[in-house]
């Protein structure tokens, strides 16, 4: 059996079900990739998606479906989405086991 890409902890499931529920009603789950930017050289994104690109991986896991953009899946392989909330802020995180460093805002991520 290979390894999924990408992983959902409870709470991230949880948040993407909220925020889909708001959602565009074409849209038909998130796409996660990562772009060059940020003090590391990496960032993640992470978007709404209303269609399925052929080079996609498509996970789908506790009732959510998560797309991951195919020139990123060499960065994410392994990675778990996960979903904190704070007293002033929230966001996902990742936790990527292909970090090999991390800006100190935790925006930006090199491998």
């Amino acid at each position: 059996m290979t390894k999924q890409i990408i992983t959902l902890s409870d709470s991230a499931a949880e948040r993407i079900k909220q925020i889909m529920s708001s959602a565009k009603d074409n849209s038909i789950g998130v796409r996660v990739g990562v772009k060059s930017g940020g003090c590391a050289g990496m960032s993640y994104v992470m978007e709404y998606t209303d269609k399925t690109n052929p080079s996609d991986e498509l996970i789908e896991e506790k009732g959510v479906k998560v797309f991951v953009d195919a020139s990123a899946v060499m960065y994410l392989l392994g990675t778990e989405m996960d979903y904190k909330k704070g007293d002033f802020s929230s966001s996902f995180v990742f936790k990527n086991p292909n970090e090999s460093e991390r800006c100190g805002c935790g925006e930006s991520f090199k491998v």
